[in-house]
């Protein structure tokens, strides 16, 4: 791949994680939270903020173990997206697109980058 491959690659990582944890605050905070005022489940983007500086500076052993991080999120909006209704449904269901555009964009980078070593 080249370079402008990568630099895609990794803008479409580094969006859809912080969409992640964005669209993870605002759900649990005031969107649709478990608990009317906010739910304890905010904390859940405590660990995608783990890999962010490692996703923003391209490095490839970052994007590979988020990659598998990543998964716990897809479950977690797979199941809300059928056992929730309403807008939590609708926001479980973005949450499944961003972890899976997440994955495949890091796997891709990091395969890519792999290549240039």
């Amino acid at each position: 791949m080249n370079r402008i491959s990568t630099n895609l690659l990794q803008n479409i990582s580094i969006a859809s994680l912080i969409g992640l944890i964005f669209l993870s605050v605002a759900w649990e905070g005031w969107l649709a939270p478990l608990q009317p005022g906010g739910s304890a489940l905010i904390f859940k983007v405590l660990p995608l903020m783990v890999p962010l500086f490692g996703i923003l500076r391209g490095k490839r052993y970052t994007y590979q173990w988020s990659s598998m991080m990543i998964l716990i999120y897809f479950t977690e909006g797979a199941v809300r997206s059928w056992s929730d209704h309403g807008l939590s449904q609708i926001l479980a269901m973005i949450e499944v697109a961003l972890t899976v555009t997440f994955f495949l964009a890091a796997i891709y980078y990091a395969r890519a980058t792999g290549r240039a070593h």
